[in-house]
């Protein structure tokens, strides 16, 4: 007898479960659902009709989690508009340069140093400098830090991280899944992908007029049929030039959160976010044998330290550039630690092309890692900072500032 729906029911019951937990303890879901689905997959036992193994309905929960990849990346374009991100300005430039560059060359080193291949290295590179939005909106909200002087800077940072991810993304979907070798090929596909990105910033900002006309739809019914299916198609044609089909997702979002009823289009994705997004880091962990993340324990415990430096230094550099405490310096570091869907969505680019399956494990473990202790870091970022300055001095050094300003004025 065939149990395939019952198979998926199973799946999404302990889905629910994951999410409940996560929400009883105010922690994200990421890691729960990445456990779970862990715990289960083709290592599991089969009880009685209930089949934790997942084989036959395996293909189906993979799809279903392509989806949610789909899902959260045409949010995220909706969130970050081409207008917002021309409008951020200053804290954009400055701010998320350092943050990137500090994250994406230590990322390089990093994997050099463990001896990957030149490919993997720059997806290592890639997945160590994208922070999670979602994690790191949550601790904001939660620790009650929206007014805070560093969040804007945050803020600008995670946008600035977010358009490195549609870069990295875009050329690297173009470079891998193309398959060139070669430099014109390299170039070529490159190019390809950065121009079909820049057409749709172009859409964005001159269509925006036409598109409220066409989206002038009354039936909410038609109208979320007219946008899943501009999304589905939009993705699988992005594909078929080589650009991954979550880039494609990205740049839709982009493109409609230029027109008035990208309100109204969020409302309605949100849900299906939600809920296909869940299904995605379960999947993501269906296919990880537990057994295999102690292979790669040192090496994501590694990659877990370096992020740890890259940000802290990055967001005290930034902060301090921008007129900021030490301590709210410091907090921003700490709260942009946290990785989660972006990290996990540049490795399946990685797995997708063929490179070494060793991403998939180290990827999860650093991903658990850093979605755990990103949150309680920037909690505990008050003792966390009591103990730096206890080693670096700062309070010392803005008392000398401050006697300097004194002395300078009073000669003045």
């Amino acid at each position: 007898m065939n149990y395939l729906v019952l198979e998926v029911g199973t799946a999404l019951v302990l889905v629910a479960i994951g999410s409940i937990i996560a929400n009883k303890l105010n922690f994200s879901i990421i890691p729960f659902l990445i456990i779970i689905g862990m715990l289960v997959g083709p290592h599991a036992p089969t009880i009685g009709i209930i089949d934790l193994t997942f084989i036959e309905s395996n293909e189906i929960i993979q799809f279903l989690g392509r989806i949610g990849v789909l899902f959260l990346l045409f949010y995220l374009g909706l969130e970050f508009s081409v207008g917002k991100l021309i409008r951020s300005g200053k804290n954009i430039v400055v701010g998320g340069t350092i943050y990137v560059i500090m994250n994406f060359v230590l990322g390089l080193l990093y994997g050099k140093a463990v001896g990957m291949p030149w490919m993997e290295t720059l997806l290592i590179a890639g997945l160590l400098s994208v922070s999670s939005s979602a994690i790191v909106a949550k601790v904001l909200v939660d620790l009650k830090r929206t007014a805070n002087p560093e969040t804007e800077l945050i803020l600008g940072m995670i946008l600035f991280d977010d358009i490195f991810l549609a870069l990295f993304l875009t050329t690297m979907s173009g470079v891998l899944l193309a398959g060139s070798t070669s430099l014109f090929g390299i170039s070529l596909s490159v190019f390809t992908s950065v121009a079909y990105m820049l057409l749709f910033f172009i859409i964005a900002r001159k269509g925006a007029p036409l598109l409220n006309k066409w989206l002038n739809i009354k039936s909410d019914e038609i109208f979320i049929i007219v946008i899943f299916a501009t999304l589905f198609f939009v993705a699988g044609f992005s594909e078929t030039i080589h650009v991954a089909e979550a880039i494609g997702a990205l740049l839709l979002g982009l493109v409609f959160s230029e027109t008035e009823h990208r309100d109204r289009i969020a409302h309605l994705v949100v849900p299906f976010r939600d809920f296909f997004g869940a299904i995605f880091f379960f999947s993501f962990g269906l296919g990880i044998e537990p057994s295999t993340l102690i292979h790669v324990f040192w090496l994501s415990l590694g990659a877990v330290i370096v992020t740890l430096i890259a940000n802290i230094v990055a967001g005290m550099i930034a902060g301090r550039r921008a007129g900021l405490s030490y301590k709210a310096s410091t907090n921003i570091g700490l709260t942009i630690t946290a990785r989660g869907e972006f990290s996990i969505i540049v490795a399946n680019l990685g797995i997708t092309a063929g490179l070494n399956p060793i991403l998939t494990p180290f990827t999860a473990l650093y991903v658990l890692m850093l979605a755990i202790l990103g949150p309680l870091f920037a909690k505990e970022s008050k003792s966390i900072y009591k103990l730096l300055n206890k080693v670096f001095k700062w309070d010392k050094k803005v008392i000398k500032e401050k006697q300097k300003e004194r002395l300078e004025t009073s000669e003045k």
